[in-house]
């Protein structure tokens, strides 16, 4: 019965915790909190800034390279310029692997509170036989939880400009093509009532 408790209180966390989590929406990086993703900007001088943006584990690499886009269009519009010219881009990847002991894989029989050990029997399809945590039974053997984490950061240095956009260069931007093309799939926080 305790058992039942414990997964159920288990699968309920996971439920609830699972409902919280999305990937991470287009924000300024808070200080306080900076796991959460969002993006950031840095003048580097008049005309010239480095813009990043940092996803959590769900945001997916091309979003994370759109909203710096769209960022980097945001800027330009802000500070009064046209267009924009990206200087340098990169986006990185952090990637973790975790593994965790199943923590159900030790019954209260075998705890690290009951002191010894004795082989359990039970019905195998053809027969009855025993079993022992400590001498390879398939019900026993290496049960771990291995869960791989991505997260990207995509980033810029751009240089503002006022004007037409120059024909013929791959690297400069109209701020506000970009910005009216990816306002459609820009997702914002929900905000809390």
């Amino acid at each position: 019965m305790r058992r039942l408790l414990i997964v159920g209180a288990a699968a309920a966390t996971v439920l609830a915790l699972a409902g919280c989590a999305t990937p991470t929406p287009y924000q300024p990086i808070i200080a306080a909190r900076p796991t959460l993703g969002g993006f950031s900007d840095t003048r580097l001088t008049a005309d010239h800034y480095r813009v990043t943006f940092n996803g959590n584990s769900l945001t997916k690499r091309d979003t994370v390279e759109r909203y710096m886009l769209y960022r980097a269009a945001e800027l330009t519009l802000a500070q009064g310029y046209d267009w924009f010219e990206v200087d340098d881009r990169h986006t990185d990847r952090d990637r973790a692997t975790y593994v965790d002991p199943d923590p159900f894989a030790f019954g209260p029989r075998y705890g690290p509170g009951f002191g010894f050990f004795r082989p359990n029997w039970r019905y195998y399809g053809r027969g009855y036989g025993w079993h022992s945590p400590l001498f390879g039974d398939p019900f026993w053997n290496d049960r771990f939880d291995v869960s791989t984490v991505e997260k990207f950061e995509a980033g810029a240095e751009i240089t503002l400009h006022r004007g037409p956009v120059p024909a013929g260069t791959s690297r400069a931007f109209d701020a506000r093509q970009v910005k009216a093309n990816l306002e459609p799939v820009i997702v914002r926080p929900v905000p809390k009532s």
